[in-house]
C-alpha cells in the first residue's frame, strides 16, 4: 500500500517564491516566522477582496500571509448566497514591504479570481467634499477629520454656491466656486475633473451637495463617491422633505448614506439612522433633528469607507464593522 501526504498549499507557495542562492529574500521562511519578533510586526496592512465563492478561499490567503511574514490581527468573510460572491476583509501586522505583501497575494487573487486591494491601515484617504448652501453635514466631516476620527485628508471643497467659503477659510481648506446652470453642466463638471486628478482624489462626498451628476461621472466613480439622502423613506423626496413627513404624521424619521449611482438616491446603501418623532413636533424641530442624523450618517459611512470596511456586491454593500 502505497501512502501520499499533500502537500499543504502554503508550503508549496512557500517553495515558489524562496529566492535562489544569492538574492535576498522577499519574505521570511517557515523556519523563521515563528521567531519573529513584536518589534518585528511594525506596520499593519488591510486586504480586502471578493471572488466567486468555492472552498479553500481562507485557507490560500491564510498561507500567502503566512508566507509573509504576516499575523493576523482580524479576519472577518461573508458568502453571499443571492450573488454566489465571497467576502474577506483581513487585518494584519508585519515587518515585510507593501511590494513584498502584494507579490505574496497576487498568485492567490489570480488563481481566484479576486477583486482585491491592499492597503496601510489609517492611511488617510484623499477626499473631495462636494456641498451647497447648507452647512452641517460639512461641518461635521470637518470637524471629525480635524479631530483625528476621519482617516481622510481633504485637500479642497467644492461649491455651487459662495455660502459655505468661510467654513472652509476656517479650517484652512482650499474652496472652489464652480457654479452650475443646465447649459454650463459639462464645464463644470470638466472643472471638477481637473480638481479630482489635481489633487489624486480617492473619495468624493456628496455633503448635501444638490446638483445631479451626470451618468458619465457617476459611472467614473462607481464606489468611490458617497451621497446622503435627507430621508430615511423614499417616497419623501425632493423639496422639503421634513415637511412632507410631518405632513404625513411620521414617526420616524432619519437618513441614508449610499453610494452615488446614475439612478438617483438608489445606489448601494452604506449606512441608515432613524430617530422616532410624535406629533407634538413641528417642522422645524423636525429638520433640526433630521439634520443632526444626516451629519452622522454621513461621518459614519465615510469613516467605514476610508477604512476598507465596505465591499459593493452588486446593488447592496457588505459592511464589516
Amino acid at each position: 500500500m502505497v501512502f501520499v501526504i499533500a502537500t499543504p498549499w502554503w508550503l508549496t507557495t512557500q517553495r515558489q517564491l524562496r529566492p535562489s542562492k544569492g538574492t535576498k529574500a522577499a519574505a521570511p521562511s517557515a523556519g523563521t516566522l515563528g521567531r519573529v519578533s513584536h518589534e518585528q510586526l511594525n506596520q499593519t496592512y488591510i486586504v480586502t477582496l471578493s471572488c466567486p465563492d468555492r472552498p479553500g478561499i481562507v485557507h490560500a490567503v491564510a498561507g500567502a500571509l503566512l508566507v509573509a511574514g504576516c499575523n493576523i490581527a482580524d479576519s472577518q468573510q461573508y458568502g453571499s448566497p443571492a450573488t454566489g460572491t465571497f467576502f474577506m476583509r483581513v487585518e494584519v501586522s508585519t515587518g515585510a514591504a507593501q511590494a513584498d505583501l502584494r507579490a505574496a497575494l497576487q498568485p492567490v487573487a489570480e488563481a481566484f479570481s479576486m477583486r482585491w486591494s491592499l492597503n496601510a491601515a489609517g492611511r488617510k484617504v484623499r477626499t473631495l467634499i462636494l456641498a451647497s448652501t447648507s452647512a452641517h453635514c460639512l461641518n461635521d466631516l470637518l470637524f471629525q477629520q480635524r479631530s483625528g476620527t476621519l482617516p481622510i485628508d481633504i485637500p479642497a471643497i467644492v461649491s455651487n454656491h459662495q455660502d459655505l467659503a468661510g467654513l472652509a477659510e476656517f479650517y484652512g481648506i482650499p474652496f472652489h466656486h464652480i457654479p452650475v446652470a443646465k447649459d454650463t453642466k459639462a464645464q463644470a463638471e470638466d472643472k471638477l475633473r481637473a480638481i479630482m486628478a489635481e489633487h489624486d482624489v480617492e473619495l468624493t462626498v456628496l455633503a448635501r451637495y444638490m446638483q445631479i451628476l451626470s451618468d458619465e461621472l457617476c459611472t467614473d466613480l462607481a464606489g468611490q463617491a458617497i451621497n446622503i439622502h435627507h430621508s430615511f423613506l423614499p417616497s419623501f423626496k425632493g423639496a422639503k422633505p421634513y415637511h412632507q413627513a410631518h405632513a404625513r404624521g411620521v414617526k420616524l424619521i432619519g437618513a441614508t448614506a449610499h453610494y452615488v449611482t446614475a439612478a438617483l438616491d438608489e445606489g448601494p446603501i452604506i449606512e441608515q439612522e432613524v430617530i422616532r418623532v410624535d406629533h407634538a413636533r413641528t417642522p422645524e424641530q423636525f429638520v433640526q433633528m433630521g439634520r443632526d442624523v444626516e451629519g452622522r450618517t454621513l461621518v459614519q459611512a465615510v469613516q467605514w469607507h476610508a477604512e476598507h470596511r465596505v465591499l459593493l456586491d452588486g446593488n447592496r454593500t457588505v459592511v464589516f464593522n
